[in-house]
């Protein structure tokens, strides 16, 4: 099942953010859970977050929220029908209706949107779901924004899985395995941007950090409208 609808024609409102975030995290990784080891970090942080709940999840309903410039927000709103596999979108460009499992080349646009806003809501679990990525851990690392002393856990993706293959993720987290910050660096470079996690939500068990700034306290990424729903 697809359908997609054009709002306007030839308008790609993308084309002109100058915030390199806009395409973070275009991965199209799999979601079938890797093999789960409760006592590595990775399973500790997604457990963190209510990993647990997610059994009993049957959709994701959120708007993704990220400022342009001084003036400009760009707006999308999502729900992920995860019992069934399917994606509602609704953007200043198109909406859009498709299942994952079937999702075709017309879609594929769509996707990558769907990906990089659904990593910065959900990205604790996906160190559940995702394979292809092998982990570090450093104790004792100052995060970068804030100095506060955490766990430094890098994520380093593999060269051949998702939209954008061998990218890195630098977490910063507290003795509760909560993400305080983390800086997403391109192809596993040297050099990347740090965003806090912050503002936690808990929404019947499932706990989304809702809010994400820079080091220069501008907020840049946040959710509204967030809603879980359960079986």
């Amino acid at each position: 099942m697809f359908t997609l609808a054009n709002n306007y024609k030839n308008h790609d409102p993308m084309k002109n953010c100058n915030y390199f975030l806009i395409t973070l995290l275009l991965f199209a990784l799999s979601c079938t859970p890797k093999t789960e080891d409760s006592d590595s970090i990775t399973m500790k942080i997604a457990k963190a977050y209510g990993y647990e709940q997610l059994d009993e999840v049957s959709s994701i309903a959120y708007t993704w929220n990220v400022r342009r410039d001084s003036v400009n927000v760009l707006v999308r709103d999502w729900k992920w029908n995860m019992e069934e596999g399917e994606v509602q979108y609704r953007g200043p460009d198109t909406t859009a209706s498709y299942l994952i499992a079937d999702k075709t080349a017309q879609v594929e646009g769509v996707d990558q949107k769907f990906i990089n806003d659904k990593y910065w809501l959900l990205f604790p679990f996906q160190l559940a779901w995702d394979d292809g990525y092998e982990s570090e851990v450093i104790e004792n690392q100052s995060s970068p924004i804030h100095g506060e002393t955490t766990t430094k856990v890098i994520i380093r993706y593999n060269n051949t899985d998702g939209y954008t293959p061998g990218d890195a993720y630098d977490l910063y987290v507290d003795e509760e395995y909560m993400i305080k910050e983390w800086v997403f660096r391109r192809g596993d470079g040297p050099d990347g941007r740090a965003f806090t996690w912050e503002n936690v939500q808990e929404f019947d068990g499932i706990k989304i950090a809702l809010d994400h700034r820079l080091e220069s306290g501008d907020k840049i990424i946040w959710f509204t409208d967030v809603e879980v729903a359960k079986e």
